[in-house]
């Protein structure tokens, strides 16, 4: 048998398998022209091949399916077009009542101006307007986006709200033509980003802070470079903006250290006078205070964290005031240890928390919050040890000691509530200018507080959120006349309504076993701390809704809706 014969097939089924199908020709003569399952059927067309491959895919549209040629005059779809199976018939894109106007006027702080642009979607904020404070090529993006991160690092660090750091840093980037910007602030955290266009890749920069120092002459000036940003007329550039900066952050407290522990003890001394104490009342009070101070300075320069600092600083009033009482000396120890609590009570996180949470930053106000928190269970604990151990020593300290005397003396009180004011003023670092304005701010608060309690027989927590609402309208009454941050006319005016006396006698409370009355009096403390934050913050809203000195035509909700 040949070869030929071996490679013969031997059925039907394999001879018919490699019969070429009719039509096609072999390719050569001398080459086998077997095929296999994939090769077309008898009696199918193949269209000839042209120049190019005709490969598809899914995607593309079956033969015979009609598609109507798009109109000449439609443009190149987006997100943003109309789809063209709408019509005006079936569909409106208008609201019933309109666009609302938005009028952004030249001559109003730009604090507003900035705010009610913030509370705009992107695509509805007007175009700012061309300045030539960069080149040609157009802003150095990154280094705008720097310099508003450094700005609004210096408000945070200062203890602005969260609110007012955003619309600084976007005020910054929008005087350099940078208008599709989003700022975001968080308790420790600043970013913000930019983005060109919907084609282009956005730009984000971030930055941390790590320290907070309360330097209100420090954020004036911020608020003075922002202001100068923001106004056409000013010209100011990048590089000269950053030599601002740089000099803000080297210059020193306008307050030396001695300064500070003086301020502190006239702080506590006058609070003691305000609850009824006398001249040895007041030196006691200024003295634990001051020693106080000076332990705290101390413990900050050990590296130990703020609540420790407070948990010490605590303590030497509240020592003062018990060994007075073992000494069996004619003075109240429950106004000695009231004067030290006032020194040492956050009332400055405490407004800035709950006004971040009345705008709608509520991770901001509940870390906020939650460090005013951690510093006042500092203050209970050093002040609350002291007392355990004067109980103990059977030290004469009674609860249900009525403090303020009974007959107030008005002008003495009034006397104290402007020193008080003074002081908690030096402590933060306010400018000189700005000292005497907010001493009165506070006179005026507690002349309020006064004829409500003591005189109308109001309730203190409703007698005291008016006063704070009053001391709230005219720091933003004082902020809008300097263009300025309301801080330094407001915090330091609501130092004679901190509840210091209701903390005390829960303190006592909870350190002679009487838990239910100690909580009480711990329970009215937050309510009047409250009724402090709410009624600033209230006030400052009353000055821009219905006063409309020197404000935007509306400031925009944070919210449109009710919870829903």
């Amino acid at each position: 048998m040949t070869d030929a014969e071996d490679r013969k097939p031997q059925s039907d089924e394999a001879r018919n398998a490699f019969v070429p199908p009719s039509g096609l020709a072999a390719t050569a003569d001398n080459e086998s022209s077997t095929t296999s399952e994939f090769a077309l059927p008898d009696g199918l067309a193949v269209p000839k091949p042209g120049q190019e491959s005709e490969t598809t895919s899914e995607f593309a549209l079956p033969d015979g399916l009609d598609v109507a040629p798009p109109p000449q005059h439609e443009p190149e779809g987006s997100a943003f077009s109309t789809p063209r199976t709408y019509s005006a018939r079936q569909a409106t894109f208008t609201p019933p009542a309109g666009v609302p106007l938005v009028r952004l006027t030249k001559d109003v702080p730009w604090q507003d101006r900035m705010r009610t642009m913030l509370r705009m979607p992107v695509t509805e904020r007007p175009a700012p307007e061309p300045v030539q404070r960069h080149d040609d090529s157009g802003p150095a993006v990154p280094r705008v986006l720097d310099l508003s991160l450094r700005i609004g690092e210096l408000l945070l660090a200062g203890g602005e709200g969260a609110e007012d750091v955003e619309a600084a840093m976007f005020a910054v980037c929008r005087s350099y033509g940078l208008d599709r910007c989003e700022p975001n602030v968080t308790f420790t955290l600043l970013a913000v980003s930019y983005q060109p266009s919907l084609v282009d890749d956005p730009v984000t920069a971030s930055r941390t802070v790590r320290r907070r120092s309360p330097d209100y002459t420090r954020l004036a000036a911020v608020y003075q470079l922002v202001d100068d940003l923001s106004d056409d007329e000013t010209q100011v550039s990048l590089e000269e903006a950053y030599r601002r900066l740089a000099e803000m952050r080297r210059n020193r407290h306008p307050y030396p250290g001695w300064a500070l522990t003086l301020a502190s003890g006239l702080l506590a001394g006058s609070a003691s006078v305000l609850v009824g104490g006398g001249l040895l009342v007041f030196v006691a009070a200024a003295a634990g205070a001051m020693l106080g101070d000076r332990l705290a300075w101390l413990c900050a320069g050990r590296g130990l964290p703020e609540f420790y600092q407070f948990t010490v600083a605590a303590t030497p009033p509240a020592a003062i005031g018990v060994a007075l009482t073992l000494a069996h000396a004619d003075v109240r120890a429950s106004a000695v240890i009231t004067g030290g609590l006032f020194a040492l009570l956050p009332g400055r996180a405490l407004v800035a928390g709950v006004q971040d949470g009345l705008t709608g930053f509520y991770i901001t106000a509940s870390a906020r919050l939650l460090e005013v928190l951690y510093f006042f269970v500092g203050i209970v604990i050093g002040v609350l040890t002291v007392l355990y151990f004067g109980v103990q020593l059977g030290a004469n300290l009674v609860p249900d000691a009525a403090l303020g005397g009974s007959d107030p003396q008005p002008v003495l009180q009034i006397a104290a509530s402007l020193g008080l004011s003074l002081a908690f003023a030096v402590l933060l670092q306010q400018e000189r200018s700005t000292v005497l304005m907010v001493t009165l701010n506070g006179g005026v608060a507690w002349v309020v507080y006064g004829a409500m309690h003591n005189t109308g027989d109001i309730s203190p927590v409703a007698s005291t959120a008016v006063a704070a609402g009053v001391v709230g309208l005219f720091g933003q009454l004082l902020a809008r006349y300097r263009f300025a941050s309301a801080l330094p006319y407001t915090t330091a005016a609501i130092g004679p309504l901190l509840p210091g006396s209701a903390t005390y006698f829960g303190l006592l409370g909870i350190a002679q076993n009487e838990v239910n009355r100690g909580l009480t009096s711990l329970t009215k403390a937050v309510a009047l701390a409250m009724a402090i934050a709410i009624g600033v913050n209230l006030g400052s809203e009353i000055s821009r809704l219905f006063l409309r000195i020197g404000s935007a035509e509306k400031r925009r909700a944070a919210k449109r809706t009710r919870g829903f």
